[in-house]
């Protein structure tokens, strides 16, 4: 055969590419590795109690009586509140359970507070006070910011005490929304949540014991954030329930129901903390399944009271919470109705 003409040359070459195409798109292609898949980020099923870890000062046989409540700083400085003993008022203690101080100014009627950032970088305390019928705002050292007089909510939402027979406020808890915005519970009276701008201005009132809310003691509540926009969720003691509330005031419906008379909650990441004062802590998912119960007392006679004495406390095993909080690690505490005052502490097991 004579050399081909770069014309015949060319022709060849084309049909062969051609006829390889062809090949080339019939073959099964080779199977690539799959992209790995990226571990979900670990989270806090365990939380395993931590015994004695407290040390009380020096002639302080304990830390005093307790209707109160427990948050953590960022530096991880645990507060409790008092109602009575020889530190009454907000207590404080380091990471480790070393009593550190207590906090100057602080009344000794904080049955709710918590620990807020604002907006400006600093931590404040925020609490209403029981009897005193106000809310106050102070710094971590305890010079007071703000206080917002009872008489700045309208007095027709005040209801009249069964024993005095005046009309008043029993304010029993609060939290801060990330404008900075303030709601507080009367739970103890009206069970009503009342709205105060940043600056302590009165804005509105909504909840109570009628329907749709139906509240049967709304006796702590706490700005829900892992909703987008964020909610109220509080805790109907008396019938067992948690709830959701825009912070509009519209009830959204139940987190949980049959609880052992819910008294506390905090958030954590996706969890939510509820202590039960009937003798255990429950906590929640996003979707309000149980991840986990801690503590549970079964126990009668020493749940849901304030005098179960010390020489009948068990580790780990709660008998009245009354208080939930915190730390940054996932570490859970909680606080006790109690004439001794009792903080126990679960560390998270990741």
């Amino acid at each position: 055969m004579q050399n081909p003409t770069c014309a015949q040359l060319f022709t060849l070459l084309t049909a062969g590419a051609f006829i390889s195409l062809i090949i080339s798109c019939s073959e099964k292609p080779e199977e690539s590795e799959p992209t790995p898949v990226p571990e979900p980020e670990q989270k806090i099923s365990e939380w395993q109690p931590v015994p004695n870890w407290m040390s009380l000062p020096e002639g302080m046989e304990h830390m005093g009586a307790s209707h109160g409540d427990v948050a953590v700083s960022e530096a991880g400085e645990i507060y409790v509140s008092l109602t009575g003993g020889l530190r009454a008022g907000v207590q404080v203690y380091s990471n480790e359970g070393k009593y550190l101080r207590n906090v100057e100014n602080a009344p000794n009627d904080f049955h709710g507070f918590v620990i807020h950032k604002d907006t400006d970088g600093v931590e404040y305390i925020y609490g209403p006070r029981l009897s005193g019928g106000e809310i106050v705002k102070l710094t971590l050292e305890g010079k007071t910011v703000m206080t917002i007089p009872g008489d700045s909510i309208p007095k027709e939402h005040w209801e009249v005490h069964p024993k005095t027979k005046k009309a008043g406020l029993r304010l029993t808890a609060c939290d801060i929304a990330p404008n900075g915005d303030i709601f507080v519970t009367d739970g103890y009276s009206s069970d009503l949540i009342h709205h105060f701008s940043s600056k302590g201005e009165y804005i509105t009132t909504f909840g109570g014991k009628d329907a749709p809310y139906n509240f049967q003691t709304l006796h702590k509540i706490a700005v829900d954030t892992r909703f987008d926009p964020p909610r109220i969720v509080g805790v109907s003691r008396t019938d067992g329930r948690v709830v959701h509330m825009s912070l509009e005031g519209e009830l959204l419906g139940n987190v949980a129901t049959d609880l052992l008379k819910p008294a506390a909650l905090v958030t954590y990441g996706d969890l939510l903390a509820v202590g039960e004062i009937l003798g255990r802590v429950t906590l929640l998912d996003k979707e309000g399944n149980i991840v986990a119960q801690l503590g549970a007392n079964d126990h009668e006679d020493e749940v849901g009271t304030n005098k179960t004495e010390p020489t009948k406390w068990r580790a780990g095993v709660v008998n009245a919470p009354h208080g939930v909080a915190f730390n940054s690690n996932g570490d859970l505490f909680v606080t006790e109705y109690s004439l001794f005052g009792r903080i126990l502490r679960y560390n998270a097991a990741k």
